[in-house]
Parts: structure tokens; C-alpha cells; sequence
């Protein structure tokens, strides 16, 4: 075993000789040869060579034994908004900071955090069974008996004492209600039965509310979640019989934040909208059950026998129901008003001080959230420890990078959009992007986010190391989609285009205020897929289960450091920023023809012409190959060949392009989210509608809305080609 400092030395010196412990490191020759160009975008080659320099330094600075480290302190005791311990770990993070050289503080606000005053279910008819509602703990998890752990609960559930009988809905989506529909089943006055999975858990009672049911319970069946999958906790990593998942069911499509405060921060004595009022809280009482209390109510339930496709993996055959079990429901919370801790720490900008590099992570968790959040918390700050080495090395960044450790995600991505909103007019005028983390894992990375930025995070990713492989993480991406493509097209794609496709953003974590309400380009990474596991929001996600089970040596949490310091120096250092329009184009184009078909298969009472919005994807392609010509023609020579007043002309311009793709009105009954390309579905509660306004149009045969809808987002692209075709006359000299 190498002792820490000869190991560090060690590998310092090796970076210069291509070679690393663990596997074979990326030579710069090698990564070039892969990467198909010499120099960095948005760098000459000679500020290419010193960026290089620089991120190999900051790249081997990264410990697991920090990250171990950080995620045992911050994860040893229950932290939810409101608790000790959150405040305790922003104080932490603070001192962090501060330490590592930044100049950090802690900005607060108060927002409603409603927490479970009584909580029972009890199946009445036709026998009797209370059900536990409680995660046991277990002997080889000293985490599972802290104090103040929070109750099992879904946050922002409304008030109520219901008795009724039950209806199983699947997966309580629209299509689930349907199904229901088509066998003459109805759900008014009743208590809907719904399992985890397909939507966002805030959609199951929101749509059962609006079919008339009066309780929703949703539970966790171990078909997606438990035994099904794998040995359960302790043994193995998935959810056991009474493990529960919490969350919010705050209604978050409609607006993130605090449901009192929407558009406007919440600080202390800001105006709050009384609870009527507020949008976002649920109508009807929903508590959360394990598959454990759940399996004594299914059993009890007659009527059709559901479909192959709703049943789960309990031992007993699902019926729909009605009845004849009957429940009573019942749930009271206390509807309090809490401080919130975001931690804002910052490195000046050498040249472009009023340019923002915002890179962010919550620090809140519903127990004691070892994975969620703290995988990716620790990450963000070896990468804020990394930035404060290079500092004192001489290193200095051009623009103003900001490290954000937000509070409240959980409930509802308060402290975050809290954030935001408070300093909305400076972040419209100042923020480059917005750069989040949240859970990580192992396996391989994901990436996600604004599609102007699909190329920088392809070239980043040919850059960072793959733990296990020794290739670069954009080729084991590459070999693992290869191996899942199912269809030629998938195959097609992979094999011939440059840049690996990456995915859009709807929201459920901190991303959304950003893109979704800002206009704010964004990107949101986390590594996963190589180990599954079912602990999400409950005691057990803890620091003994995700050193068993999950990232164990930490060497994914280092490489997320890598990727995600990586992508703030390059976009903070660069000349000019490197966003490009191709790649964009693209995928734009792509979800005009994803509508077109769509449209057909909705079947309108009239064919809808889609022309204006086909036009509108070419002539951003054509801006896009005029921006990359010009580009490419500047790029050519040794030194760009703009003063600095218009590089700054230039990379305004840049930035703000995303702000030209909100539209101030919002989309349709819901203003608050206002990107006419992203945003998260009505019904889908985290996952993305792309050209939302005419999506959604569709899919709710609102044809009337179509047209309009679809001229908005024409107009969003026109105003992109304009802001286009300005950047290329400023990297023409015009």
C-alpha cells in the first residue's frame, strides 16, 4: 500500500507521463487524437496548452478519503429542513469554504415546511389491519436509531380524515385512469391505492383529485422497489417490507419554492399567499406506505382483476377494486414556517468579474441522506477544496465562479429558487450557466442540460477518466449506449454523430429555476446505472448502506469532482465561451419531427401544419453553420484576433442566448415556467415536455391552443437565429 504523500507525488508526476494508478490515463495527444481537434473551444492553442495544465492539476487533487470522509460527518445524524443538523452542515459547509479560500456566506430565508402531527391508516373493512407506518431500524445500521428522524409523510399533503372504500390505479397516471375508464370503474369518494413509479409521486393524487377521490396512499411495490429486484437492506441494497419513501407532493409543475411565495423570495416578512390561495398544496390528505402495509389492503380488495401490466410482485392477486376493503385515512400536520441555510461561496473574476460560473448541490435530506444529497455534496466540495489549490498556485480564474450548497430541495427546491428569485435581476443580467449535481453513484455519467452546451460537455467528458476502465468516460458512455441501443435508429446515431446526444431537462432538482425560469443554460451530471437500490428518501439511506452498496470507494465521487470542476474552469478560463449551435439545431429539428408525428397520431379534427415551426428548425441550422464557419475562421489562428471589448460583446451575446428562448408570459396555466423548449410535463411532475406549449396541446387535444402555441416557440427560435447572426458578425470584426 502506497503510503498518502509518496501516493500523491506519485500521481502528480505521472499525469505528466500519461500514466495513472488504477489504469492508463489519457495522454493530451491521445485525447486530441480522439477529440479530432488540437485545441480547446473557445481557446487559442496556446491558452488550450495552460487550460490543460491547470485542469491536470486540479484533476489529481480530488481524495476519496475526503469524500468518505465529509459524506460520514454530514450524514451522521438526520438533517431535514428545520432540524439541528441542517444547520449544523451549513455552518460546516460554510467553514469549508472559507477554508478552501473562497469567500462564502450564508444567505437564509423562511419557508413553509409542513412536518406530520397525526398520521394513521387503517384497513376497517372487511377485517381489521393498522398499518406500521415506520421504517424498523436494523442492528447493522447505528443510523437507523437516530433521533429526529422524521416521520414517514409526503410534505404539502392537505389536511384530512377520510373513510372510504379503495381503488388500485396502478400507477395513478391520466392513461392509468383511462384504463380504469374503459372498464367502468370510477374513483369519486374514494381512497386511490397508487405505487411508486412511471410519474413523479405529486402527480398519483393530483390526478386522483381530479377524478373526485377523497385519499390517495401511495406505496412502494417491490416489483420496481424491493425483493423483486434484489435482497433487501441489510443484506442487500434495496427497499424492505417496511421501508417507506417521503417526499413532497407540492404541486412543482405548476411552480417550485415555497407554495406561499411564487416569483418572489421569501425572506423574512416578505408577502405569502394564504394556504387557499397557494397553488401548488395538494387537495386531498396522501400519506405514504411501505409494500408491507400496503399487501393486507390489496388482499382485501375484489372486483377485475387488474392487467398483466399493472401487477406488481407481492404474493397475491391485484384487483382494482372498489372495495370491499375500506380505510380510514387520516393526516394532520403542523404548517410552520422554517429558516433555510444556503451557502454561497465565491472565487472573483480576474477579468470578467460580473460573469457567473454557478456551480450548485443541496445539502438537505429527508433523514440522513447519504446518497441523496451527499454523494454529490462531498463532490462539490473536494472540487471548491480543488479551485482553492489552484489558487494558491497562482491560478486565477476569469470569471466569477459561484458554489452553491442549497437547503430545502427536498420539500420543493426551495432554497435554490428562493435563491434565484431574490437575485433574479442580477443572475438575468450576470449568470453564464448554472451547473448542478445532486445524488451520485457508479456506473456511467450522466449529463443532461441546455443542448448550445451538448458539445462542451462531450469534449469535457473525452477529458475525465473512467475509474474502472482507464478509458475516457465519453467512451465507456459511447460502449455502454451501444450495448442498449435497441433500435437501427439509436445504432444509427451513435455510430455517425461526433457528439453523444444528451438528455433535456424537466426538473426535480435545483437545475429548475435556472433554465426553466431564467433562461439560464444548464447541465445537471451525476454518475449511475452500474448498481441499483432502493433506500431512496428513507432511514436507510445512510452511510452504512452507501458504503456497502453503492459509490464504496468513492472513486465515483472523485470522478464527479473531475467532470464538474472540469466544466467550471473551461467555461470560467475560456477566451470565448464555448457554446455551439449544431448540436442544438439538431435536436431541435428532432423534436419538430417527434411533434409532427405526434400530431398525426392524435388525430385532430384538422390536419395541423407544422411548416412554420420546420422553417424556423432550418434557419437555426443555417445560423448554426454560418456561427461554425465563422467560428472555426477565427479560431484558426494562433491568437484570436478581438480586442477585449469584443470578446465581451461577443460572450454576452453568447450567454444570453438562452434568454431569448423564455417567453415572459409562461406557458399555458402556468407562468412561473417560461422555456419555450424545456420544461417539465403537467403530468409528469420531473420528466421533460420539449416544446412544451405545443406538446402538451396535443397531448390534452386543446387544438385551439396549438397554433398559438406553436408561433411562440417559432418566434423563440427566430430571436435565437437574430442573436446568432449577431455572434457571427462580432467574430467577423463587423
Amino acid at each position: 500500500m502506497f503510503r498518502r504523500g509518496f501516493r500523491n507525488a506519485f500521481l502528480i508526476a505521472s499525469l505528466c507521463l500519461g500514466i495513472e494508478l488504477g489504469g492508463v490515463a489519457l495522454t493530451w495527444a491521445q485525447r486530441d487524437a480522439e477529440r479530432g481537434t488540437e485545441s480547446l473551444r473557445g481557446y487559442s492553442p496556446a491558452e488550450s496548452k495552460a487550460e490543460r495544465e491547470w485542469e491536470e492539476k486540479m484533476r489529481a487533487i480530488p481524495d476519496p478519503k475526503n469524500l468518505r470522509e465529509n459524506m460520514r460527518l454530514l450524514s451522521s445524524a438526520p438533517h431535514h429542513v428545520g432540524s439541528p443538523k441542517d444547520k449544523e452542515n451549513a455552518e460546516f459547509i460554510l467553514r469549508k469554504f472559507r477554508e478552501y479560500g473562497l469567500k462564502a456566506e450564508i444567505e437564509q430565508f423562511y419557508v413553509l415546511f409542513p412536518t406530520p402531527k397525526e398520521r394513521l391508516v387503517e384497513l376497517v373493512e372487511p377485517e381489521k389491519y393498522k398499518a406500521q407506518l415506520m421504517e424498523p431500524a436494523v442492528t447493522e445500521d447505528s443510523n437507523s436509531t437516530d433521533a429526529g428522524q422524521l416521520p414517514t409523510y409526503n410534505a404539502y399533503s392537505a389536511d384530512g380524515d377520510v373513510t372510504a372504500q379503495v381503488v388500485y390505479v396502478n400507477f395513478g397516471t391520466p392513461k392509468d385512469y383511462e384504463e380504469l375508464a374503459k372498464l367502468g370503474i370510477e374513483v369519486k369518494g374514494k381512497i386511490v391505492l397508487a405505487r411508486y413509479g412511471e410519474s413523479w409521486r405529486g402527480i398519483k393524487p393530483k390526478v386522483a383529485y381530479e377524478h373526485g377521490a377523497v385519499g390517495c396512499l401511495i406505496y412502494s411495490d417491490p416489483h420496481e422497489d424491493g425483493y423483486f429486484k434484489g435482497d433487501v437492506y441489510p443484506e442487500g441494497a434495496f427497499r424492505p417490507w417496511q421501508g417507506v419513501q417521503r417526499g413532497s407532493v407540492a404541486d412543482m409543475p405548476i411552480y417550485p419554492g415555497d407554495p406561499g411565495t411564487p416569483g418572489w423570495a421569501s425572506v423574512k416578512g416578505a408577502k405569502r399567499l394564504s394556504p387557499d390561495e397557494a397553488k401548488t398544496l395538494m387537495k386531498i390528505p396522501v400519506l405514504p406506505i411501505s409494500y408491507g402495509d400496503a399487501l393486507p389492503i390489496l388482499k382485501n380488495l375484489r372486483g377485475p382483476v387488474a392487467p398483466e401490466a399493472w401487477r406488481g410482485a407481492l404474493p397475491t392477486t391485484y384487483h382494482i377494486g372498489p372495495g370491499p376493503a375500506v380505510v380510514h385515512l387520516k393526516a394532520a400536520f403542523n404548517w410552520n414556517i422554517e429558516p433555510i441555510y444556503d451557502v454561497i461561496g465565491r472565487i472573483e473574476g480576474s477579468t470578467y468579474p460580473d460573469q457567473w460560473i454557478v456551480r450548485g448541490n443541496h445539502h438537505d435530506a429527508w433523514v440522513n441522506g447519504a446518497s441523496d444529497p451527499l454523494s454529490g455534496m462531498v463532490a462539490e466540495l473536494e472540487e471548491a477544496r480543488a479551485l482553492g489549490v489552484l489558487l494558491e498556485q497562482g491560478w486565477r480564474p476569469k470569471r466569477t465562479i459561484v458554489f452553491a450548497a442549497w437547503d430545502g430541495e427536498e420539500p420543493g427546491l426551495l432554497g435554490s429558487t428562493e435563491w434565484a428569485e431574490a437575485h433574479a435581476e442580477e443572475l438575468s443580467r450576470k449568470a453564464v450557466i448554472y451547473l448542478n449535481t445532486d445524488s451520485n453513484g457508479k456506473g456511467w455519467l450522466g449529463a443532461s442540460g441546455s443542448h448550445t452546451l451538448e458539445r462542451f460537455m462531450n469534449e469535457v467528458m473525452r477529458d475525465i477518466r473512467d475509474p474502472q476502465s482507464g478509458q475516457s468516460v465519453w467512451q465507456a458512455l459511447q460502449e455502454r449506449r451501444q450495448g442498449q441501443a435497441k433500435t437501427d435508429e439509436e445504432k444509427k446515431d451513435l455510430k455517425e454523430r461526433v457528439d453523444l446526444r444528451i438528455g433535456a431537462l424537466g426538473s426535480g432538482s435545483d437545475y429548475t429555476v435556472f433554465i426553466d425560469h431564467l433562461g439560464i443554460a444548464s447541465l445537471n451530471l451525476g454518475f449511475g446505472g452500474g448498481g441499483d437500490g432502493g433506500v431512496y428518501h428513507s432511514i436507510y439511506d445512510s452511510f452504512a448502506w452507501f458504503t456497502r452498496f453503492s459509490d464504496t470507494t468513492f472513486e465515483y465521487g472523485r470522478a464527479l469532482a473531475q467532470t464538474a470542476g472540469s466544466s467550471v474552469m473551461r467555461v470560467a478560463d475560456a477566451t470565448v465561451l464555448p457554446f455551439e449551435f449544431e448540436d442544438f439545431a439538431d435536436t431541435v429539428a428532432k423534436y419538430v419531427t417527434e411533434l409532427e408525428k405526434l400530431g398525426q397520431e392524435a388525430k385532430p379534427p384538422e390536419s395541423i401544419d407544422f411548416s412554420i415551426l420546420r422553417d424556423a428548425a432550418a434557419s437555426v441550422k443555417q445560423a448554426a453553420g454560418r456561427y461554425q464557419d465563422a467560428f472555426k475562421k477565427q479560431s484558426s489562428s494562433e491568437n484570436w484576433k478581438m480586442n477585449s471589448a469584443q470578446e465581451n460583446s461577443l460572450n454576452q451575446t453568447l450567454f444570453l442566448m438562452e434568454r431569448h428562448l423564455v417567453n415572459s408570459e409562461g406557458l399555458p396555466g402556468r407562468p412561473w415556467f417560461k422555456h419555450e423548449i424545456y420544461a417539465p410535463g403537467l403530468y409528469t411532475g420531473y420528466g421533460v415536455k420539449t416544446i412544451p406549449g405545443v406538446r402538451e396541446a396535443i397531448e390534452q387535444k386543446n387544438w385551439t391552443d396549438v397554433k398559438p402555441q406553436m408561433e411562440r416557440a417559432r418566434a423563440a427560435l427566430l430571436e435565437v437565429v437574430a442573436q446568432i447572426d449577431t455572434a457571427v458578425r462580432l467574430l467577423e470584426g463587423q
